[in-house]
């Protein structure tokens, strides 16, 4: 059975972009920070008969999240998907004009290094099998900058982007895809922006393999 690895999984987008995936025979991997919120998903998606796993990590110190990794590729074996979204909505960005290097360096350190690490857990294997699929999430403020609390937030997600863009360019005569889905809707706010419409995205990137980057923008159009 493929595998899917969702870091950042949670009750809206995560569990329906594993959902999405487990429907089509994915076994489902969540990481997250909290182990007891992760079974709970985990055992909801048991109930649907997908099957699945929790395995708690920390975004912020690469050394939990691959270590998280290499514990999935054990339980479940070599990842087909990796699929990145952390979202902490306590965790509060800074204005451009007020933000500190230490500002970014922490945004930095949630969605770039983050993902770094993840890839650099997951890649090696998905070369050498000569097929993989990686994919990455921002808000559209990684494509679209906007001020007030979205300015560190966004310049760390810019990079999230570029990097996501330039590793797809690299990988891809290699057999691994990589795709960034920019999300500009509130999740859950109203028609077009519900969580399992918005992982459609998720599942078109994996069998596509068409596109670098789809942007959602409301009422659930994309660009």
């Amino acid at each position: 059975m493929p595998v899917i690895a969702v870091i950042g999984a949670g009750p809206g987008l995560g569990l329906s972009i594993a959902r999405r995936f487990g429907k089509e025979g994915f076994q489902v991997a969540l990481v997250a920070r909290t182990k007891d919120k992760l079974d709970a998903l985990a055992a909801q998606l048991a109930e649907e008969g997908i099957e699945a796993a929790g395995f708690a990590a920390d975004v912020t110190r690469p050394d939990s999240l691959q270590s998280a990794l290499a514990a999935v590729a054990d339980r479940f074996g070599a990842l087909d998907v990796l699929e990145y979204s952390p979202a902490d909505p306590t965790f509060a960005g800074a204005a451009a004009v007020d933000a500190t290097a230490q500002d970014l360096h922490k945004q930095l350190d949630y969605y770039l290094y983050g993902a770094v690490a993840a890839v650099r857990q997951v890649l090696p294997a998905m070369l050498e099998r000569g097929s993989g699929t990686l994919l990455f999430s921002t808000g559209a403020s990684s494509i679209r900058p906007s001020g007030g609390a979205f300015g560190s937030i966004g310049v760390a997600a810019a990079a999230l982007r570029n990097y996501a863009i330039a590793l797809g360019i690299d990988l891809a005569e290699h057999g691994v895809h990589t795709a960034h889905v920019a999300i500009g809707v509130y999740i859950g706010s109203g028609p077009g922006t519900e969580p399992e419409t918005i992982a459609e995205h998720y599942w078109d990137a994996y069998t596509k393999r068409d596109q670098a980057e789809i942007v959602h923008t409301a009422p659930g159009g994309t660009r």
